[in-house]
């Protein structure tokens, strides 16, 4: 029987999907950005910060656990061994790289995406007096909740990536919690000079710029920030898909 792209995309949803792990871990992210968010807006009373900032103080932990759904669909199979029978099915190979990052990536914008907009309406409705809320329709409030998705779906991808390189979720998931988390502070403590022109274009910085309200002094423009951010998955793709034609399962 032929293997057709949407056979192969459809077979990898059915194994996302029928994982008990993939719903907590996704149930757990959307928590995240909602809970951090609700507790930012009820709690922050400073200046500097926007609503949409409070809203969506919770990306970076959601970003590690959409990471981690996504690493464990890229390296899952590696530890069980049933990467070898997936790759006898498809054994063109890419095709399943693809399909595991269009499924992990979809599912994580759609998700996401409706964790930003819940995460904007309860952090609305429990901000502290002291600071101004913005409406969904005003300049930059829908780009910020939407980027928040695409950024959170890339990061998804990311996981998958990271996984099929290095084809151990453990390794997988220490790498991209470096990447998103450790990196950024590690910069800080370089020379002001060298940080304040390395720092912009860091993973995390630069995928989060999408979601900012305003732009913070040296920052990426937001969609330029995507779009660096982007590059960092696309590359890691090409690396994974290059080990995956060259080397055994």
């Amino acid at each position: 029987m032929k293997i057709t792209a949407g056979g192969v995309v459809a077979a990898e949803w059915t194994k996302f999907s029928s994982l008990r792990s993939t719903w907590i871990t996704a149930g757990i992210s959307v928590f995240l950005l909602i809970a951090f968010g609700m507790i930012a807006s009820a709690s922050f009373s400073g200046d500097g910060m926007t609503s949409i900032d409070l809203a969506l103080s919770g990306s970076s932990l959601a970003a590690l656990s959409v990471g981690v759904l996504g690493a464990l669909l890229g390296a899952g199979e590696y530890t069980t061994g049933m990467i070898r029978a997936t790759l006898a099915a498809v054994p063109r190979r890419l095709p399943v790289l693809w399909s595991k990052s269009l499924v992990a990536g979809s599912a994580a914008f759609v998700t996401m995406t409706a964790g930003a907009f819940a995460a904007f309406a309860s952090g609305s409705a429990v901000l502290n007096d002291k600071v101004d809320g913005v409406a969904l329709g005003e300049d930059g409030v829908l780009r910020a909740l939407l980027g928040a998705g695409l950024y959170l779906g890339l990061v998804a991808v990311l996981g998958v990536a990271l996984g099929m390189l290095v084809r151990s979720s453990a390794g997988a998931i220490a790498i991209l919690a470096g990447l998103l988390l450790i990196v950024p502070g590690l910069a800080a403590l370089l020379p002001d000079s060298i940080s304040e022109a390395v720092t912009p274009y860091l993973p995390s910085n630069a995928g989060s710029a999408v979601m900012a309200l305003t732009r913070a002094d040296g920052a990426l423009a937001p969609w330029a920030g995507i779009a660096v951010f982007a590059g960092y998955v696309i590359v890691t793709l090409g690396a994974a898909a290059y080990r995956l034609r060259t080397t055994d399962a």
